[in-house]
C-alpha cells in the first residue's frame, strides 16, 4: 500500500541509517513508491554527518548499528537541537517489538517508531502520524 497525497503534501527527503543492505534497499524502495527520496548511510556516526551536512524532513535511525547506534545518535542530535539546531523528526526503526521498547525509544527522544520488518503500510501511517500530514 502506498501512502496517498492526503497523507503527505509534498515528497519527502528521508534520512534512512540501518547496517543491513537489505533493510536499506527495503526502505528505498517504500520510500520511492510512496513518492519520497532516501539518503542512505549505514551507521549513526554517517547519519549526523549527513545531517550536519544536508536537510532531511525526517530520519529513520535503525537501533542497532555498529560504531554508532541510532539511540546514540538520536542522543547525540538531540543535544545539538537543544543548542539551537533545527529540530529533525527521528523514526526509530527496529526488531524490539514490546510495548516497553517503545516506551524506551519515545523516552530517548524519538517521534515515532516502526519495527521490523518494514512494511508500506505501517511506515507510511508512521510518517503520516509523525508529520502531521503536513510535511515542513
Amino acid at each position: 500500500m502506498s501512502t496517498s497525497p492526503a497523507q503527505c503534501s509534498r515528497p519527502l527527503r528521508v534520512l534512512v541509517a540501518d547496517d543491513n543492505a537489505l533493510n536499506l534497499r527495503l526502505a528505498t524502495r517504500l520510500l520511492r513508491e510512496m513518492g519520497h527520496s532516501g539518503v542512505l548511510v549505514t551507521d549513526g556516526r554517517k547519519a549526523l554527518q549527513a545531517l550536519q551536512a544536508q536537510h532531511f524532513d525526517v530520519a529513520l535511525f535503525d537501533v542497532t548499528m555498529p560504531d554508532m547506534g541510532g539511540l546514540e545518535a538520536l542522543a547525540e542530535l538531540r543535544a545539538w537541537e537543544r543548542a539551537g539546531r533545527p529540530r529533525t523528526p527521528v523514526i526509530m526503526v527496529t526488531a524490539y517489538d514490546l510495548p516497553e521498547d517503545r516506551r524506551r525509544m519515545l523516552d530517548a527522544g524519538a517521534d515515532g517508531y516502526v519495527a521490523k520488518p518494514l512494511d508500506a503500510e505501517r511506515l507510511a501511517a508512521e510518517l503520516a502520524r509523525v508529520l502531521g500530514g503536513r510535511p515542513s
